[in-house]
């Protein structure tokens, strides 16, 4: 379950609602702090969209294909109405959503990403793509794309503490027209969704913005949330790490892990003794972050720590307590079913970083909406934020709808 979106709600309204969060996350937080409908483009193939064409479906996952499909629709449909000149996609990866908005709907895109080999791989996929589209074409003459350019990418990294030049630097074809940006990022990991907040209230090229966030556990704090002066006010506004880390797992994928009773549920129990060894030997080390270990179900608990030291840097021949690893072995329901009561506060969580975004926009006096996109079996983090610097009126609702 997602958070929700305050559709429909009045800016006082959603102020209340913050009110109402952090009440009910105050109560519960000490709970945090301890320890599938299936989208109708993939009924006839679960790997393939039927709203996408085979040439943009190459090298993509099913959810990625749903995801690029409807943020790229929004992102055309919002740079019509605002008359944007080009689109800015941050934190790009291997250009996904880039090549199907300027080769698949022919928007003027440049691509920012910090990973150099991410960029490399990108521009091997747009030329494959473009030569699957003439081998389309050749094909079917009927079907010729005019005036449709691949996206520009550009390395760099983008520092969410100050204003980046690359990112408002027009592309040369829209040079002479008055440039007018839409920026969007999906999923762009903690601050990064912030920094392209920051971007369209600082800047005045950047008219619009479509930001899906996610990774809300790499925010900084202060800086990443609060951002409104609303929600910064308020008695048990704060998110520590936990908080955060709960509110990116996906409660209807974890259901289905709960019905199913999957043996790597296992892993919530062998994380919590890692946890206990950690603390016994490096106290000052808390919640490290540690690298997916693979086939945890197959492994002992004890392998499943050892593993787990060496990730952390601590050394994995430390001696062991066998008798209290597999005491908290023992445990492993217990640990399942408290770690699934923290979970149903994921959908608050995340409603209350979201409406701080969307408060802090509408704060300095912009437009602003939370819509759902996606769905949320198939893609949990589904709320794309969208901003504009004009009135849309009934034009934001028209956003989510489907293109036929």
């Amino acid at each position: 379950m997602p958070g929700v979106s305050a559709r429909g709600l009045s800016y006082e309204e959603r102020r209340q609602l913050a009110v109402n969060l952090t009440r009910v996350l105050a109560l519960y937080r000490p709970i945090l702090d301890a320890y599938i409908i299936t989208p109708s483009e993939f009924l006839e193939n679960p790997s393939q969209s039927s709203r996408l064409t085979a040439p943009f479906r190459k090298h993509v996952k099913p959810k990625k294909q749903h995801e690029i499909r409807r943020l790229g629709e929004l992102v055309k449909k919002l740079s019509d109405l605002t008359g944007c000149t080009q689109v800015v996609d941050v934190g790009s990866g291997q250009g996904h959503l880039s090549r199907f908005m300027s080769l698949g709907l022919g928007l003027m895109v440049k691509s920012i990403e910090g990973d150099q080999r991410l960029v490399e791989r990108a521009q091997r996929l747009d030329q494959q793509l473009l030569q699957a589209l003439a081998k389309v074409e050749k094909r079917n003459p009927r079907v010729v794309q005019r005036g449709r350019f691949s996206p520009q990418h550009v390395v760099k990294w983008v520092d969410p503490k100050v204003l980046c030049e690359e990112l408002l630097l027009p592309l040369e074809s829209t040079r002479h027209s008055g440039t007018r940006l839409l920026l969007t990022g999906l999923h762009a990991c903690g601050d990064l969704s912030v920094a392209l907040l920051r971007h369209f209230c600082c800047c005045p090229e950047v008219v619009a913005l479509a930001s899906v966030g996610c990774c809300y556990m790499k925010l900084s704090a202060p800086g990443g949330y609060p951002l409104s002066q609303w929600v910064a006010g308020l008695p048990g506004y704060e998110l520590p790490y936990r908080l955060r880390e709960g509110a990116c797992h996906a409660l209807e994928e974890y259901a289905e892990r709960l019905q199913k009773a999957r043996p790597d549920l296992r892993t919530h129990c062998y994380r919590a003794a890692l946890e206990t060894v950690i603390r016994h030997a490096c106290p000052e080390l808390q919640r490290p972050g540690v690298q997916g270990i693979p086939r945890v179900h197959e492994l002992k608990i004890e392998e499943y720590v050892q593993q787990g030291l060496q990730r952390v840097g601590i050394d994995p021949q430390l001696p062991l307590n066998l008798a209290a690893l597999q005491a908290h072995q023992a445990q492993e329901n217990r640990v399942i079913a408290f770690f699934s009561l923290a979970l149903l506060m994921a959908p608050l969580v995340e409603t209350l970083i979201l409406l701080d975004r969307l408060l802090y926009l509408q704060e300095q006096g912009f437009h602003a909406e939370l819509l759902p996109i996606f769905s949320p079996e198939l893609s949990p983090r589904n709320m794309v934020l969208v901003a504009t610097k004009m009135p849309l009126g009934q034009a934001f609702s028209a956003l989510e709808t489907e293109d036929s």
